[in-house]
């Protein structure tokens, strides 16, 4: 089971957040994971589209301003994408933000998905230091709050979910996470949608 237990204490006058994940037997069927961004107030965490090699960040040197120095999405990345996309419309999830880290190959992937507008975030770009990040906090307060109706769909790295979750995603899988309610702080695993392609 996948279990996530994260206290971080914050300057006074902000909302201290604690995420925790609770293992549910829902992990391996991806029915429960469905149902739940039909039904709104869900979070779809979803790891790019296949970008070879898969791991090991990007090529020395590169820029984020010039995708064509990063790792960037093949044709199976692309199709993946597409058919993500295509399965939300699909089931009749609806979508009622897009967030994506700024790297080319999630702001392709949440592009080609085509479930709504995209807006770029820095709390979705890796962070594997020893320390609770500015932007890991940030990212735990952007899933704590999420009320919906809709589903939030958050594009991102597989160090993102790691530091997050304590799991490394596939390519293209989408880990569906339902907020805890109130002040309580906490969220639920509720299941994973393996890559479509």
């Amino acid at each position: 089971m996948r279990i996530l237990n994260h206290c971080q204490h914050v300057a006074p006058g902000l909302l201290a957040v604690a995420l925790v994940i609770m293992p549910t037997a829902a992990i391996a069927d991806s029915s429960d994971a469905w149902t739940a961004l039909v039904n709104g107030g869900h979070v779809a965490l979803i790891r790019h589209g296949n970008a070879p090699p898969g791991y090991g960040g990007d090529p020395p040197g590169f820029t984020l301003a010039d995708c064509a120095t990063q790792r960037n999405l093949d044709e199976l990345g692309r199709d993946q994408a597409g058919a993500l996309g295509e399965a939300f419309r699909k089931h009749g999830v609806r979508v009622d933000k897009v967030l994506s880290s700024p790297w080319c190959r999630c702001l392709e992937t949440a592009r080609l998905m085509a479930v709504g507008p995209v807006d770029s975030s820095w709390a979705l770009v890796p962070d594997t230091g020893p320390n609770v990040s500015v932007r890991l906090r940030e990212l735990k307060d952007i899933i704590a709050e999420w009320r919906g109706p809709g589903t939030l769909v958050l594009v991102t790295h597989a160090l993102t979910v790691k530091a997050l979750l304590g799991f490394l995603p596939s390519q293209s899988e989408t880990v569906v996470v339902k907020p805890g309610s109130g002040d309580s702080a906490s969220a639920k695993l509720v299941g994973l949608i393996a890559p479509l392609k």
